[in-house]
């Protein structure tokens, strides 16, 4: 039997381990009582004294709950010790009067019964409220790390939330810009375009959720729609490819995370130079390992060493992080410079397939 789904229902919990222990208990006295031989003046006493065992141990848990909930630790501790002293003394007492009014002869409460008993319900009520108090601490531990568990995983959530909504603002100031210099252009055509564009990718983030992840295939759509949206701005200097292995297209990886280090290439490779630069998406399955590279033909890393991070001081940093909120070690994260010239950033992350459920818009 599993340990937590057996204590989800603690009521439950407690009657089928009361009813388990002392059924356990009256055929262990029982077996040792009959072992001379059967009769009805050796078993009736036996099984009264379980009932009687029986009712004492859930007053006793009453009691302890009580001091529980409604005591300090101060108080709750010694007056459960007096409490117990005070049920094997009432234990004894009647455990006593069973076995001497099951007696023949002569009848009555014989006083020199009582020590036996004494010793014996004493050991078996310290040994019940030992478990009694062990489990309700286990328990309470228990919930405890349940507790904490949960506000591990909100605060990595907002994490990842504060992560995500670090890069719209930086994009959204960028394409106002240039939709505000169309307008002042009176390029009424292409802002209006801009504009359309701008609005299916907000719709597309504002529509999941920040910490989602989302399908390669997505996350490649999503990347096609930002650069229609920079292609207004550059035309034919930005030039953007694909390579996608269709292995890996629902290879599942946080949102909008490769937009900032095409957003990087662009400010550093297509923005400098008068031709412009190449932006190359690839993706491919290694083993069970999904590689992504970015990689343009800009200046590189020795013209511009400032080039992994954004204005905005997010950027690679960002990328990193939510990186390690997501896989935790189980990830790499590397910047290279091109041998012909150029940079290139590549991650590998686990290949894990999207849940049907987990879809997102």
């Amino acid at each position: 039997m599993a340990v937590r789904p057996f204590f989800e229902d603690h009521v439950r919990a407690f009657w089928a381990l009361q009813a388990a222990g002392w059924s356990g208990y009256l055929l262990l006295r029982g077996v040792s009582s009959v072992s001379n031989g059967w009769s009805l003046q050796v078993t009736v006493p036996v099984v009264v004294e379980a009932i009687i065992g029986y009712c004492i141990t859930l007053l006793l848990s009453t009691l302890y709950g009580y001091y529980r909930r409604e005591l300090r630790r101060i108080f709750g501790i010694p007056l459960a010790m007096v409490t117990l002293l005070a049920a094997t003394m009432l234990y004894a007492v009647l455990d006593t009067l069973n076995y001497s009014l099951a007696r023949p002869e002569p009848p009555g409460f014989d006083m020199t019964l009582l020590l036996g008993p004494l010793f014996l319900n004493f050991t078996v009520l310290l040994g019940w409220s030992a478990l009694y108090f062990g489990i309700n601490f286990y328990l309470i531990v228990e919930q405890q790390a349940d507790q904490m568990e949960a506000l591990e995983m909100q605060a990595s959530a907002a994490q990842l939330a504060m992560l995500r909504y670090q890069l719209n603002p930086h994009f959204l100031f960028n394409t106002l810009n240039s939709i505000s210099t169309l307008v002042l252009l009176k390029d009424t055509q292409r802002a209006n375009a801009m504009l359309s564009r701008l609005s299916s990718f907000l719709r597309y983030t504002l529509a999941n959720e920040p910490t989602a992840h989302v399908t390669l295939a997505q996350e490649v759509e999503t990347l096609k729609l930002y650069l229609e949206i920079e292609k207004m701005r550059f035309e034919a200097r930005l030039r953007p490819s694909f390579e996608i292995d269709p292995r890996v297209e629902k290879a599942r990886l946080p949102s909008l995370l490769l937009q900032p280090l095409v957003e990087n290439a662009i400010k550093y490779a297509v923005t400098p130079k008068e031709d412009g630069a190449d932006i190359r998406v690839t993706a491919r399955l290694a083993g069970d390992r999904v590689q992504i590279d970015v990689s343009d033909t800009g200046p590189g890393l020795q013209t511009a060493p400032k080039r992994p991070s954004l204005s905005t001081g997010v950027g690679i940093a960002n990328i990193r992080d939510r990186l390690a909120q997501a896989y935790g070690q189980d990830q790499r994260f590397q910047i290279r410079a091109l041998p012909s010239g150029g940079f290139g950033v590549e991650i590998e992350i686990p290949f894990q397939l999207e849940e049907p459920t987990r879809e997102v818009a």
